[in-house]
C-alpha cells in the first residue's frame, strides 16, 4: 500500500489502453515540438522573419475553423477512430512537406498550405483526443492518466526544440519534418491496437445543431461558461504580451541575450513538468474550482513578478513557479472536465474550450505589437497580469465556485 501511495501518479499505466495512448502521445508531441522549430527556421531562410506570423496564422486558423466540427464528429463518431484519420492525414500533410524540403521545391506558399494542412489536422485530433482519456483508464485514475498527459506535453516543449535544433543542424530539416511524419504514424499503429470502453454516441441531427446543443450546456453551467469566457479575456491580456514582448524585456530591463531568453522559457517548462506531477501525487478531490482559480490567480502574480524584477535571477524564479501554477491547475482542468461533463458532450465541450479559449490570442497578440513602443515591456505585461489578477480574485468571491468539486 505503501509503494501504491508513492507512484500515484503513475497508476494510470497499469491500463494497457493508456499506456498506448500515452506511449503514441508522447512521441507525437515530441515530433510536433520540433516540428514547430524546424517550421519556424525554415521559413526565416526562405521568407524572412516577416512572413513567419502568416505561417504560424494560417496554422492557428485552419485549427480554430476545424475544432467545434471536429469536436461534433468526435462525439457521433468513435473516437479513436478520428483520431487515427487525424494522424494519418497528418503524416501525409508533414510527409509531402518533408519530401518537398528535400527536393529543393519548397516555398512560401507551399509552407502556407502545409501549415494550415496541418492546422487542421490538430482540429480534428485535439477534441478526440481530450473525450478518450476517460475510455482507457478506470475513473479513479484519471488524476493520474492526466498528469502523465501533462508530463508528455510539457516535456516535449523542453526536449523538442532541442532535437530539432540537432537534427536540423546535422541533416537539414527534412529530417526532422520525417521525425515528426514517423511520429504520427506511431502514435496511429498504438491507437489501433488499443480498444477504448464503448460510450453513447450523440444522437446525429446536423453538425450546427450538434454544435448548439453543446454550446448550450456549457452556458447552463457557469464554471464552464464563466471559465471559458475569463481565458478568452487573460490570454488576450496575460498571454499574448508575454510572447511579443518577453524578448525586448531580456534585452532592455537585464540587458542579457537569447540564451537567457531561452533559459526563462526553459524555466517554465522545467515548473510545468514539476507541477503535473505533483498533481498526479497529490489527486485533489474537494474544491478543485477553487484550486485552479487560486493556481491561476497565483500564476498571474508570478507573471507580475517577473515583469517587474530588476534582477533577471528572481525572475527565473518567478518563472518556476509559473510553470508549477500551470503544471497543476491545467491537469485539474483537465480531469474535472472528463468527470463532470457527460461522455456524449465532452468532445463538444473541450472543442469549445479551445475555440473559446484562444479565440481573442490574434487580437492580443496585434495589441500587444501596437501599444509595445507606448511604455516599458515589464509595464505593459505587468498591466495585463494585474488586470488578469482582479479578474480571476473575484471569480474566486462567486459561491457556484465554491460548489464545484
Amino acid at each position: 500500500m505503501e509503494a501504491s501511495s508513492r507512484l500515484r501518479a503513475f497508476s494510470a499505466l497499469r491500463h494497457r489502453d493508456f499506456r498506448l495512448l500515452f506511449a503514441g502521445q508522447a512521441v507525437s508531441l515530441l515530433g510536433d515540438a520540433a516540428f514547430l522549430t524546424a517550421l519556424a527556421w525554415k521559413t526565416f531562410t526562405i521568407a524572412g522573419s516577416a512572413r513567419l506570423g502568416l505561417v504560424l496564422l494560417c496554422e492557428a486558423l485552419a485549427t480554430t475553423a476545424t475544432l467545434l466540427l471536429g469536436g461534433t464528429l468526435a462525439d457521433r463518431y468513435p473516437r479513436r477512430r478520428l483520431m487515427i484519420v487525424s494522424d494519418l492525414a497528418r503524416f501525409v500533410a508533414v510527409g509531402a512537406l518533408a519530401g518537398a524540403d528535400a527536393a529543393g521545391v519548397l516555398s512560401f506558399p507551399l509552407l502556407l498550405v502545409f501549415a494550415t494542412l496541418m492546422g487542421a489536422g490538430d482540429g480534428f485530433f485535439t477534441p478526440a483526443f481530450g473525450g478518450i482519456v476517460p475510455l482507457v483508464v478506470e475513473a479513479p485514475n484519471l488524476p493520474s492518466a492526466n498528469s502523465l498527459i501533462g508530463l508528455a506535453r510539457w516535456s516535449s516543449l523542453l526536449v523538442g526544440p532541442s532535437l530539432a535544433a540537432f537534427l536540423y543542424g546535422a541533416a537539414g530539416s527534412a529530417t526532422v519534418f520525417s521525425f515528426d511524419a514517423a511520429s504520427f504514424v506511431l502514435s496511429a499503429a498504438l491507437l489501433w491496437r488499443a480498444r477504448p470502453r464503448v460510450f453513447q454516441a450523440a444522437q446525429r441531427s446536423g453538425a450546427l445543431r450538434e454544435i448548439r446543443e453543446g454550446a448550450r450546456y456549457v452556458a447552463g453551467i457557469p464554471w464552464l461558461w464563466v471559465t471559458i469566457a475569463l481565458f478568452a479575456v487573460v490570454l488576450m491580456l496575460q498571454h499574448a504580451p508575454q510572447q511579443v514582448l518577453l524578448p525586448k524585456l531580456v534585452a532592455g530591463q537585464w540587458h542579457r541575450g537569447v540564451g537567457a531568453y531561452g533559459v526563462l522559457t526553459t524555466m517554465v517548462g522545467a515548473g510545468t513538468v514539476a507541477g503535473t506531477l505533483l498533481y498526479g501525487q497529490l489527486q485533489p478531490r474537494r474544491k478543485r474550482g477553487v484550486v485552479a482559480y487560486a493556481l491561476w490567480g497565483l500564476n498571474a502574480v508570478f507573471i507580475l513578478g517577473l515583469a517587474l524584477s530588476p534582477w533577471y535571477e528572481a525572475a527565473a524564479v518567478f518563472a518556476v513557479l509559473r510553470g508549477l501554477c500551470i503544471g497543476f491547475s491545467v491537469a485539474v482542468w483537465e480531469t474535472m472536465l472528463q468527470e463532470l461533463v457527460p461522455d456524449h458532450l465532452l468532445a463538444r465541450v473541450v472543442s469549445l474550450d479551445y475555440f473559446g479559449t484562444f479565440g481573442l490570442m490574434p487580437v492580443g497578440l496585434a495589441v500587444a505589437a501596437g501599444v509595445s513602443g507606448l511604455a516599458a515591456p515589464g509595464t505593459i505585461i505587468a498591466v495585463g497580469a494585474a488586470i488578469s489578477v482582479c479578474l480571476f480574485a473575484f471569480v474566486l468571491t462567486r459561491p457556484w465556485l465554491r460548489e464545484v468539486d
